[in-house]
């Protein structure tokens, strides 16, 4: 039994349903995926996010790093990492600074050529905060 291919508003509900913040950037990094999720996490509307450069939410002092490793998976068609969980910084419209799980993809063609990056996230400040001030003070 062959499933049934999903009609485009189906696709639709799943970026929008999707339990994490789901970003797609294409080749040259500009925001074409913004769902709502990652409106509340990183405090952007759709509507300020699409059609931006990611660097929206990359702290600075990051993005040269950032920018470096999106062109060489770019180039290879894959991310040096394969679905690795990473902790991240990023960047709160509001300013705060925020660690973010993340994991990332180089979405493909039919032909295998890059057609960009998608990312899920999920707020990890809390977390990581814990975990260092535990650290400091020994444990």
């Amino acid at each position: 039994m062959t499933a049934s291919p999903l009609e485009p508003i189906a696709w639709e509900r799943i970026v929008a349903d999707v339990a994490d913040a789901l970003i797609f950037i294409d080749t040259q990094g500009v925001i074409r995926v913004w769902n709502a999720r990652c409106e509340a996490l990183f405090g952007f509307s759709a509507g300020e996010a699409l059609g931006q450069s990611v660097d929206l939410i990359i702290p600075e002092h990051l993005r040269s790093a950032h920018w470096h490793a999106f062109e060489q998976a770019m180039a290879r068609g894959a991310t040096r990492h394969g679905a690795e969980v990473r902790t991240t910084r990023a960047t709160h419209q509001d300013g705060r600074r925020l660690y973010v799980d993340m994991t990332f993809s180089v979405v493909r063609d039919a032909a295998g050529h890059a057609l960009g990056s998608a990312a899920m996230a999920r707020d990890a400040t809390e977390r990581y905060l814990a975990e260092r001030a535990r650290k400091a003070a020994g444990g």
